[in-house]
């Protein structure tokens, strides 16, 4: 390498650290992109240099973190990043200085500073539903926003919180009653996806700011067995069914609450239950709330703009509140925004979103790793791989981009994972010692007033201990080459001062917006989910006995008539 071309590369990483939001999009590094397409945020990713550097990397380049480590006495610290009360530590990962400055650049040069502030701005980044993306609004303070249509959105979902504050309020105090003047001691939310996941995630996590009663419980599967054993424990003079849906067209949704209509006349003979107290609907579309029988008073609205998956923040979140108080939705309100103001100033280098988005970019796109653990070390995040699968899977788990455009590269990994110390048990084995690479995101909350001062050091002291084993491995031995550790597996470390309201929501954010950046630099659209209505469309074909069944498959048809010949009439 020349000496000219190396002090311009110098130059170039030294203002990518000292200025990484104000990299011109016109770069010459982005081959053969016009601005046009640039200003539409259609990107590809795979002509820009730092890609192509990146991939050199992958190819030729043999890392060893704990060299790492050991030789840059500031790694640790460079590669840290806290927000709040959140500390990210991502020291461990396979990666040099020079391939986190290419990842800052491929970022850079990438339409995501500008895609970042269409969102906030409430442009229809949301492309093939021709949609705003604001659920960032719900979350907003008026201080934040100078755009006076979005000041006119805060004012209409200040009315909604304070509706889901009011009943909220009534019920937990006792004052919501159904048909025959008892209290509602039971909560059922009937939703599917975002309007099931991210409540049961944070009703589990947050289970200390609950109170005895109300109880609440969650349905979303069609398969009737799980609402029946939940119906079946219950008093439905004190139930209160809790429908969410977006659109209130949702045919697992809808099942489900039929079904908890038809208990409620045979369990206390009340006709039409729907329209009764003992029904509330949240959704985004009143009309079919009203069509299918909901009392108009008894409906809580949020806005279309509002994706499902990025619901909780909204009315969705009305069986949460009731589970721990609106003082403590609101919290984590309040903790999504810190994240919000985080990821819209911090600069790049130092931005948590934007760091566990690159690293999760350089595994799937040039280390090749398929999957992704999450590994909360507390049992109240049991929901958090679950709802993370749905939140990242959905969103980027895209092979057309933007601009409609088949993809030639990898999008979006497998995201799985289970709560240490139970993990350790079970698939820990194949991360050390396995033949395939796993990185793991490492979460935690420092301090638990719900455990044992004893307990909760074993549980921190596991977390940490796993965390230093994939990356340093153990050598083996002539006598037992069985307990050869090859280390130099990467993970991220997420602490958490103490798992508050305020601290959930910060997290969520945190994720969310990592999807975000991911879906950016890819050019996908991470907020639309055509890839789930073929299977609909096609399983409503199969119960309507007037479709033909031509159009499946032979094995598909041969299995449907085996069950019917083998159904039988309860």
């Amino acid at each position: 390498m020349s000496a000219c071309k190396k002090v311009d590369q110098i130059t170039r990483k030294f203002w990518f650290f000292c200025f990484p939001l104000s990299f011109d999009l016109a770069d010459s590094s982005l081959e053969g992109e016009s601005n046009e397409i640039m200003t539409n945020f259609e990107f590809k990713p795979q002509k820009t240099a730092a890609w192509k550097r990146l991939k050199t990397y992958a190819d030729a380049t043999t890392i060893n973190v704990v060299d790492e480590l050991t030789n840059d006495k500031e790694r640790v610290e460079d590669f840290s990043i806290q927000c709040g009360q959140l500390k990210l530590d991502f020291s461990k990962n396979l990666i040099t200085r020079e391939i986190w400055q290419d990842l800052l650049e491929l970022v850079s040069t990438s339409p995501f500073d500008k895609h970042r502030e269409a969102m906030f701005a409430g442009q229809r980044i949301n492309t093939s539903e021709d949609r705003q993306v604001l659920h960032t609004l719900l979350r907003a303070k008026m201080k934040d926003i100078s755009d006076q249509s979005h000041k006119h959105k805060i004012n209409r979902v200040s009315t909604q919180l304070n509706m889901v504050e009011l009943f909220s309020k009534r019920i937990r105090s006792g004052g919501w009653t159904g048909v025959n003047g008892e209290a509602i001691t039971d909560v059922v939310n009937i939703g599917i996806g975002g309007s099931d996941l991210g409540l049961r995630l944070a009703y589990e996590a947050l289970v200390e700011y609950t109170q005895p009663v109300p109880r609440i419980h969650f349905i979303s599967n069609v398969d009737g067995a799980a609402l029946n054993a939940t119906l079946a424990k219950l008093d439905a003079d004190r139930t209160l069914i809790v429908v969410a849906s977006k659109t209130f067209t949702t045919q697992e949704t809808l099942l489900n609450s039929t079904t908890a209509a038809n208990w409620f006349e045979q369990e206390i003979g009340l006709r039409n239950s729907q329209y009764s107290t003992h029904f509330v609907a949240v959704t985004a579309n009143k009309e079919n709330a009203i069509a299918y029988g909901i009392n108009p008073n008894h409906i809580l609205e949020f806005e279309e703009w509002v994706g499902g998956r990025f619901s909780l923040w909204s009315s969705i979140g009305f069986s949460l509140a009731i589970g721990i108080g609106i003082d403590n939705f609101k919290q984590m309100l309040d903790g999504a925004r810190r994240m919000d103001l985080h990821f819209k100033t911090s600069p790049m280098n130092k931005n948590m979103p934007v760091a566990l988005a690159l690293l999760n970019i350089w595994y799937c796109n040039f280390m090749e790793f398929q999957t992704h653990a999450i590994i909360p070390y507390c049992e109240r995040l049991n929901y958090l791989p679950s709802y993370l699968q749905q939140l990242e899977m959905e969103s980027n788990g895209k092979s057309v981009s933007r601009g409609g455009e088949t993809i030639d590269y990898k999008t979006c990994g497998i995201i799985w994972g289970q709560t240490g110390t139970n993990g350790q048990h079970a698939f820990f084995q194949l991360l050390h010692q396995g033949t395939v690479c796993v990185p793991v995101d490492f979460i935690a909350a420092i301090n638990d007033s719900m455990s044992h001062p004893k307990h909760h050091k074993v549980l921190l002291s596991n977390m940490l201990a796993q965390g230093s084993a994939l990356i340093k491995g153990q050598a083996s031995t002539e006598n037992a080459p069985h307990r050869y550790y090859p280390g130099n597996k990467p993970s991220n470390t997420i602490l958490i001062d103490q798992l508050t309201p305020y601290n959930l929501g910060s997290l969520i954010a945190l994720y969310e917006h990592k999807v975000f950046v991911q879906g950016s630099i890819w050019s996908i659209n991470s907020f639309d989910q055509w890839g789930v209505e073929l299977g609909k469309s096609m399983a409503q074909k199969l119960l309507d006995s007037k479709e033909s069944r031509s159009s499946f498959d032979v094995s598909t048809s041969t299995l449907f008539d085996h069950i019917n010949d083998r159904k039988t009439n309860h």
